[in-house]
């Protein structure tokens, strides 16, 4: 990640360039529309933001930055208040208790929709998705002509990708449940599971998000069928994928299982789909 910031807020609001701070005519109390909307979920990442935030900046300064921190009790919230005082491209919304990651994300989609951004990117805070990649991903984004596309993952999967610090049964895991999406739902990604994406919020606007039923890791595959059914292009880009240093994975087997049965039902009515049956359209609710 290069150069470690200092944890103190102030210290890092410092840090920042002054032309990457810029923008001074912005309130600070709300995010004013932009091109592009960055989507951090956050749940006890006071150690990672401060190294995480900067690097956004840094690499994709003219985007605005979204946290939605689910209450963290390390301080996530109060650290990104504090630096939103000085930062006017930054905003936290608190939300009371851990409330899931998938609504996490669709808050923050929802935002990048009404406040008129033509991208929304989702990435995580805990520094496996390296902000290097974000110019990469708009740049998808804007090809034009036919190689136009909806969305572009930032992927594990495809050749150039790759991860690094898995033990060998976390990869095996990572490529089933890969599998798994791909013949359930029907996509084509290669990478189906990973949070690294831009999105091209035009599209994001034509779903119903009142239809989404996952709430956690089955979130990001069943977005994707999701999409993939109002007939969004999808694309990859490759990335490098860094297991987290400070912090502790959220998922635990519960989640892993409720992630695996969620996946099971959608698969079921996208075969029902293919065989000429409308049981639950995309944009229809359930």
């Amino acid at each position: 990640m290069g150069v470690v910031y200092p944890v103190h807020a102030a210290a890092t609001a410092a840090a920042l360039s002054q032309r990457e701070r810029g923008h001074v005519n912005r309130r600070t109390a709300a995010i004013v529309s932009g091109k592009t909307l960055v989507i951090i979920a956050t749940y006890n990442e006071a150690k990672n933001l401060p190294v995480l935030v900067p690097e956004i900046f840094r690499h994709l300064p003219e985007a605005d930055l979204l946290v939605v921190d689910d209450d963290s009790p390390d301080g996530t919230g109060a650290w990104c208040d504090a630096l939103a005082a000085a930062e006017p491209r930054l905003r936290c919304v608190h939300r009371r208790g851990k409330l899931g990651l998938g609504s996490a994300i669709v808050l923050g989609l929802k935002c990048a929709i009404e406040r008129r951004y033509e991208f929304a990117i989702n990435m995580d805070a805990d520094l496996s998705h390296d902000p290097r990649y974000l110019p990469e991903l708009v740049e998808g984004m804007n090809r034009a002509g036919p190689g136009a596309v909806d969305v572009m993952i930032g992927s594990r999967y495809v050749p150039g990708g790759a991860i690094e610090g898995w033990h060998w049964k976390r990869h095996v895991m990572s490529r089933a449940i890969n599998l798994y999406s791909r013949a359930l739902l029907g996509l084509r990604s290669k990478d189906c599971s990973g949070g690294y994406r831009c999105f091209r919020t035009s599209r994001l606007a034509q779903l119903d998000f009142d239809s989404i039923v996952s709430n956690g890791y089955s979130f990001h595959e069943e977005l994707l069928w999701r999409l993939k059914q109002i007939g969004c292009r999808i694309d990859e880009t490759p990335i490098t994928f860094v297991d987290r240093i400070n912090g502790d994975s959220k998922i635990n087997p519960h989640e892993a299982w409720d992630a695996l049965r969620i996946l099971a039902t959608l698969g079921s009515k996208n075969l029902l789909r293919r065989n000429g049956h409308t049981a639950d359209v995309p944009g229809k609710g359930n």
